[in-house]
């Protein structure tokens, strides 16, 4: 029997995911678009000329804009859709919802709430098995059949195990954690540093600067990560430091461009009106903002991109601030 997915969600990464599953024959991959006239221009061209032009997506893959035909059959429902988005989004989805398994391709945290993905998806779709896949996995290098690894955590080790046999191929390696918690927040919290990364490129900084900053950054993470009961050993890891890398360093990383921008002079209303793709990096920030100062933890690197991103703080000056610190110990 075939293993049937739904990709909700035709962004680069949930393209990306339907690309990489199709390639199994025995898989059957449905990709929804949340808009008619992006389901249709997906089936006109067979391309996500938006998110990932010039790769074909194959006759294989489904296409369709249809609640309930996205999902009826399917054995895995896989929600690539940002944070921001994801409650509305599948509200739609829930009168006609089984308990299929849902894994999470998202990386952030919903305002307010202080949800991770994993809870909104129970709290909209229903009590069921759920699950994240993260690492350092941009769509760009996915979608092309480059090389990539990644960590498919779910406190039910048995699905994370299955998770890992469907994704698994010869060139996407996949390990399991159970340390899901810690995984969904690395995820989150590795974008609000991205913002930092992109600022330091875009100031000039250097080498010496972003290689400090990646370091000091998974302690930063890694110390709000277990505050709130994740372990300390995922932030070192995969969905950790591994994320991290790819999103600080990469020209693909759109967090790291809003922090190119911002460093250039740019306002954030003015970023986020010419944005295509969702940076969940603005978003998480308030986030962690609020969390942060609710549990008293110390993480001044993201306090002060929150400082840049909603008070207007001049970004060198959030540099200067975060190097004349009082001297610690490491």
């Amino acid at each position: 029997m075939p293993v049937r997915f739904a990709i909700l969600g035709d962004g680069s990464w949930g393209t990306a995911v339907a690309l990489l599953l199709a390639e199994n024959p025995d898989h059957e991959v449905t990709l929804w678009s949340a808009r008619d006239d992006n389901a249709r221009q997906l089936q006109e061209t067979r391309e996500n000329r938006r998110f990932l032009p010039g790769i074909p997506i194959p006759p294989s893959v489904r296409l369709t804009a249809d609640h309930r035909a996205a999902i009826d059959g399917a054995d895995l429902l896989i929600a690539a859709i940002p944070t921001v988005y994801l409650r509305t989004t599948l509200e739609p989805f829930a009168p006609s919802a089984g308990r299929q398994p849902v894994l999470s391709l998202a990386k952030g945290l919903e305002n307010k709430t202080f949800e991770r993905p994993t809870d909104i998806i129970r709290e909209v779709l229903g009590p069921r098995s759920v699950g994240a896949l993260s690492g350092p996995s941009h769509a760009e290098e996915v979608a092309r059949g480059l090389p990539a690894t990644v960590v498919a955590a779910s406190e039910d080790l048995n699905f994370a195990r299955w998770v890992q046999g469907c994704f698994s191929s010869r060139r996407f390696r996949v390990y399991t954690n159970l340390d899901l918690v810690g995984v969904e927040l690395a995820g989150a919290l590795k974008n609000v540093i991205g913002i930092a990364a992109g600022i330091s490129d875009g100031l000039g900084f250097g080498d010496n600067a972003k290689s400090a900053l990646l370091t000091r950054a998974v302690v930063e993470m890694a110390r709000f990560g277990v505050a709130l009961g994740a372990e300390q050993q995922t932030f070192f890891g995969l969905a950790g430091i591994g994320d991290l890398m790819t999103t600080c360093i990469s020209p693909h990383g759109r967090n790291r461009h809003v922090g190119e921008r911002l460093a250039h002079g740019e306002k954030l209303p003015d970023i986020l009106a010419s944005m295509t793709m969702v940076a969940e990096g603005i978003f998480t920030t308030r986030s962690v903002h609020d969390k942060a100062a609710e549990m008293n933890i110390d993480v001044p690197i993201m306090a002060e991109v929150y400082r840049v991103l909603y008070e207007n703080k001049e970004p060198r000056a959030a540099v200067l601030d975060l190097m004349t610190r009082e001297p610690k110990l490491e």
